[in-house]
């Protein structure tokens, strides 16, 4: 893409043709697919990894490293995208999270392995959020939808194909292909990404919060712990978790209270003045909640219930991913022709408590096509809702808060699903256990000992008497976990009654200045002038517009020129 920064008295150039824009997409969903792929492949490849390696004991960390890894260096890497500018972090963290890929696949035991995931974990932090950033630094918001519609694609692709990848690998390649297979895709998404994308440099003005880095981090990793150990390492109760929860709310507090003072806030809070971004953030969290605890649930009822192998019970799920990637696609065309995006956060509230509720009244009797529709009406409420929500929160802050306010959307639906998976698993765990020792009196209490998740092997082993107990506990653990799957929903469906319609910026300058705007937006001519210069630098593109909105700047307007544009 050319650089199309306007010189005094020069005419304004003209925007990038879209065939440029799509070779900057194509690398970013390169780079998405990257990052959603690797746990997808990974988790097949676990058992094989264990034979080789040792370190059951040790095996949760595996996962448990990487992710805290991603959720602590969220926030920090949006960021450093505001500050540093877009390209050279976005292409570090592809660098990171490659060194920790090669690494992972070389590790000789499995305490290197965990180290080495670290690593990886820590670059797939940015890789999210550096490319919604970007996204929402070329693009107007307008446009945005049908493009983030399509990254809703890519990550549904990852889903599907993600485990089928990973055990094809394994059986064929060897374990640590399940790591180096990042490489060549890393390696075409970092050309591709190095050539096409061109974006200004950045420089500082402030200093780089350590302090609030170093607190967010210790509060982010000790709620992770809790949502992690609680109810499986360690009772809820028990000491170790007592103290984590301790930890993160007092690391948390001194983290707001740092904020507060700091000259350039790791996360500002003035961002959460925004009525639309704090309600993005609400349903973004319970989004998460809900979709990574059915995520979980479903493959589990579908083996246990419906007598599906491993890999057609994630196969079994197209249902829901398809209908997530038709509606996400399609909310982001209409979002793009309309300027209209309300409809999407009700809509999708609704049809995802709706499905919850359907698949809560699964049983033993369930047939998989009913099972399918239920699944579908569940997809097409988290297709209204993954991409909307960040959308309206970009939309909601300045141009230079873009990378702290998609790094904060990513954040609270990563976190929403750790404490989904936590507390819908805590749930279907009691359920099970109860609904075993009154079927199957004794025995079925020492089955689920241990565990009440059982693979299909271990199910196999059983006495039928045990294995139909079996069938109707795991049954009555997915109800519960459903139906309350169905309550958090309607507190995502309260927040998005709430949400208001701010005409999305790009759209023309008739249609400049939402009313919700960020508070620290300017109010004179001379403030918009400056803006308008900004945006040559992080908007290419959309100069002459950004100028022609400076120059109808009326004192009292609460918008800058990057949020007109």
């Amino acid at each position: 893409m050319a650089d199309i920064r306007q010189k005094p008295g020069e005419q304004a150039k003209e925007a990038p043709q879209p065939r440029s824009v799509r070779v900057v997409m194509m690398a970013l969903m390169g780079t998405i697919l990257l990052a959603m792929l690797d746990n997808m492949i990974v988790s097949p490849a676990m058992p094989t990894i264990v034979g080789d390696l040792g370190g059951m004991e040790h095996l949760s960390w595996v996962v448990t490293a990487y992710m805290l890894a991603t959720a602590a260096s969220t926030p920090i890497w949006g960021k450093l995208g505001d500050m540093y500018g877009r390209k050279g972090v976005f292409l570090t963290s592809i660098v990171i999270f490659l060194a920790g890929s090669a690494l992972s696949g070389m590790a000789q035991d499995m305490g290197q392995l965990i180290g080495f995931r670290a690593v990886q974990g820590l670059g797939a932090g940015g890789l999210m959020v550096g490319v919604m950033a970007i996204i929402g630094e070329l693009v107007t918001p307008r446009d945005r939808g049908k493009y983030m519609g399509m990254m809703t694609g890519v990550m549904a692709v990852a889903m599907i194909g993600g485990p089928l990848v990973g055990g094809t690998i394994t059986d064929h390649l060897g374990w640590r292909w399940a790591f180096y297979i990042n490489l060549p895709l890393g390696a075409v998404a970092l050309a591709m990404v190095t050539a096409v994308l061109h974006l200004p440099k950045k420089k500082a003005k402030g200093r780089i919060d350590y302090l609030g880095a170093a607190l967010l981090t210790v509060g982010i990793s000790s709620l992770v712990l809790v949502t992690t150990w609680g109810g499986t390492e360690y009772a809820w109760t028990s000491t170790v978790i007592m103290e984590l929860i301790a930890i993160g709310v007092v690391a948390l507090i001194g983290f707001v209270i740092v904020q507060r003072k700091a000259a350039e806030p790791i996360l500002p809070l003035h961002i959460f003045r925004n009525l639309n971004f704090t309600l993005m953030a609400v349903i973004g969290f319970l989004t998460g909640f809900v979709m990574f605890g059915a995520m979980l649930f479903l493959p589990l009822y579908q083996q246990a219930v419906q007598g599906a192998s491993a890999t057609n019970s994630g196969l079994l799920l197209l249902p829901m991913l398809l209908s997530m990637m038709v509606v996400s696609f399609f909310s982001g065309r209409f979002t793009t022709s309309t300027g209209k995006y309300k409809i999407f956060p009700i809509a999708g509230t609704v049809l995802m408590v709706l499905g919850l509720f359907l698949l809560s009244t699964m049983d033993t009797d369930t047939t998989r096509f009913m099972a399918g529709v239920y699944m579908a009406v569940l997809g097409a409420g988290m297709g209204c809702l993954m991409q909307i929500t960040m959308l309206v929160a970009q939309n909601s802050v300045e141009m230079k808060d873009m990378g702290v306010a998609s790094s904060s959307a990513t954040l609270f639906r990563t976190l929403g699903s750790s404490f989904g998976v936590a507390i819908m698993g805590a749930l279907f765990n009691s359920r099970v256990e109860d609904t075993m020792a009154s079927r199957a009196g004794e025995l079925g209490g020492k089955v689920t000992e241990q565990s009440a998740q059982l693979d299909a092997k271990s199910l196999a082993k059983l006495p039928d008497v045990v294995q139909s107990a079996y069938q109707h506990a795991v049954s009555a653990g997915t109800h519960s976990a459903f139906l309350l799957g169905a309550i958090i929903g309607l507190a995502a469906l309260v927040a998005a009654l709430f949400v208001k319609e701010v005409p999305l910026r790009g759209s023309g300058p008739k249609d400049a200045g939402p009313k919700d705007a960020a508070p620290s937006a300017s109010k004179d001519p001379e403030a918009a002038e400056t803006g308008a210069a900004e945006l040559k630098d992080s908007a290419p593109g959309f100069v002459k517009q950004a100028e022609d909105v400076a120059g109808d700047a009326a004192p009292g307007t609460r918008d800058t020129v990057a949020e007109s544009v």
